[in-house]
């Protein structure tokens, strides 16, 4: 009989502790910022991370085997911090894969010497060594259409058989004034001041300025270019040269907007200063002859592309998901350390000091490295398109994303955040920031744009749910690494990347513990729209593949 009685006390006390137990679950830890600090500071992988994304893996354009190897790594790496769901989730990139394998290049007279150059993407190779004598194209500066096809048929005669430098050299004037490599935090205070009548800021991120309206009667930059393009192929030109424009020996090379090797001649960029040792030569009326070794391949398996997915799973509220991402894809002239492998690392990073640290959120708290960001954010508009839909298209998922936070503007610290909502959604965002103000964290904003560019956060925002842009210390971004052949490990500064990690999980751990989702806008006040650009390129409609399975 006692033993009875004694089971049935057992099962009773068990019973009551139950909801206990759940609602220990849904307290916040008082102590979690400390403990966040300490786990970054005596445990940190995010250089670790940046070694295997750039020395190993880099550079990673979307569809190259790089990429699909550091995705590949990541998820090993996550399932080895203990993360959960980790996968690939492909989507159709629709164009295949493209590296460049070898490239030399030397001015064999009047003088001899090496240039340093970078091909354009998705453009052929050479078949092995070519010499041809250089010319070059200038065209005039903005012209109409029959002021460009006078030009180029009073050129026709000259670029069979030879090497075409397309365009004049850009003399770059040199900086006396360098722009501050830190944002003050004076700027930032009233920047991210919810009472400030100028609003908060738009991001830190080309992308993101205000462009004018293009004169009709007038050829763009990118109808020239693809004239060019078309000129030199059906006019025999064995190579073309672009000028980098860039000061100390910097090169960006994007791609062939086309991805149709027939539809260009073998492309380089090559560094301003050589660039322009040669324009002048030939002005001299001196004869030029270079010398050029390409070889490119393509990869017909690289139309399929990959976002990487791993998580945390949530407890009373799992359904719900904070999720935190960077684009792991990269341009090809160096590594992409600081667009945009540090930015994964520390997604990553910020996930991994939660594991490590025995949080268990409430609500799921999901990963994402995208590809595809810089033909125009497609992976994470396929992912948003599969996953979520949008305000005017929602599907289930939808009303359970809480937010989206997205960092890539290389190496500097954590400033602050902006979220797309109405200005209570950024209440709780600067609330959890506000403990890092030693670390110069200066506070969130909201706003109201729904223009995609810049970043995948945009992407979010597009579809009216609350995509959260981190902004950062510009330190040398735009100035040096941004796209540029000086993008590369060594110019990552590991403290400010362990400060962002800090930073990040800090807020995501907040927003996850919360026991309500971000205020919205609501259908009634969402912002409208924006009206499509008129130079928006086919390539920025991603599809997911049919197998995309929906998580």
């Amino acid at each position: 009989m006692l033993k009875r009685i004694a089971v049935r006390l057992l099962c009773l006390s068990m019973t009551a502790l139950g909801p206990l137990t759940t609602l220990a679950q849904q307290q916040a830890d008082p102590d979690i910022n400390s403990k966040i600090r300490h786990e970054e500071g005596s445990h940190s992988q995010i250089m670790h991370t940046m070694h295997y994304f750039t020395d190993i893996y880099g550079p990673r354009l979307t569809g190259s085997p790089n990429h699909k190897a550091a995705a590949d790594w990541a998820i090993k790496q996550m399932k080895e911090w203990g993360f959960e769901n980790a996968h690939l989730e492909p989507w159709d990139f629709g164009h295949p894969g493209w590296t460049n394998e070898h490239l030399t290049a030397h001015i064999l007279s009047p003088v001899k010497d090496q240039l340093a150059c970078r091909a354009l993407a998705w453009t052929p190779g050479t078949n092995g060594t070519i010499t041809a004598k250089a010319v070059q194209l200038i065209p005039p500066d903005k012209p109409t259409q029959a002021e460009m096809d006078a030009y180029l048929n009073s050129v026709k005669d000259k670029v069979k058989g030879n090497i075409v430098l397309a365009g004049k050299h850009l003399f770059v004037k040199v900086v006396i004034e360098p722009t501050p490599r830190r944002s003050s935090d004076e700027t930032l205070k009233k920047r991210y001041d919810p009472n400030n009548p100028e609003g908060p800021p738009q991001g830190n991120r080309p992308g993101n300025r205000e462009q004018e309206p293009p004169d009709p009667t007038k050829l763009t930059a990118r109808q020239i270019n693809e004239q060019i393009d078309q000129f030199l192929v059906a006019n025999g030109a064995v190579l073309r040269i672009n000028d980098s424009a860039l000061d100390h020996g910097q090169i960006r090379a994007f791609n062939n907007r086309t991805f149709d090797l027939t539809k260009t001649v073998p492309t380089v960029v090559m560094r301003n200063e050589d660039y322009g040792r040669i324009s002048r030569i030939l002005a001299d009326g001196t004869r030029v002859e270079l010398e050029f070794n390409i070889a490119n391949k393509t990869y017909p398996e690289g139309s399929t592309s990959y976002n990487t997915i791993a998580e945390i799973s949530g407890t009373d509220r799992k359904d719900e998901v904070i999720m935190l991402g960077g684009h792991l894809d990269s341009w090809h002239s160096a590594t992409g350390a600081t667009d945009n492998a540090i930015g994964c690392a520390t997604m990553m990073e910020a996930v991994r000091i939660l594991k490590a640290i025995g949080v268990k959120p409430r609500r799921t708290i999901r990963v994402a490295l995208w590809s595809g960001e810089e033909e125009g954010l497609l992976g994470s508009q396929a992912y948003v398109k599969e996953h979520f839909g949008s305000v005017e298209d929602p599907r289930p998922e939808f009303f359970k994303l809480d937010a989206y936070f997205n960092i890539d503007a290389g190496t500097g610290r954590a400033r602050g955040a902006a979220v797309f909502g109405p200005p209570a959604a950024a209440e709780p965002l600067r609330k959890a920031l506000a403990p890092f103000s030693d670390l110069g964290v200066m506070g969130a904003a909201a706003t109201r744009g729904r223009n995609l560019g810049g970043s995948d956060h945009t992407s979010f925002n597009h579809a009216g749910l609350p995509g959260i842009g981190v902004n950062q210390d510009p330190i040398e971004y735009f100035q040096y690494t941004w796209h540029t052949s000086l993008d590369t490990y060594e110019h990552i500064i590991e403290d400010d990347a362990k400060t962002s990690a800090i930073v990040i999980a800090a807020a995501i751990y907040q927003l996850a513990m919360m026991d309500e989702m971000l205020p919205r806008f609501g259908k009634d006040d969402m912002p409208p729209l924006p009206k499509p650009s008129p130079e928006t390129p086919a390539a920025s409609q991603p599809r997911p593949t049919g197998s995309q399975q929906r998580r």
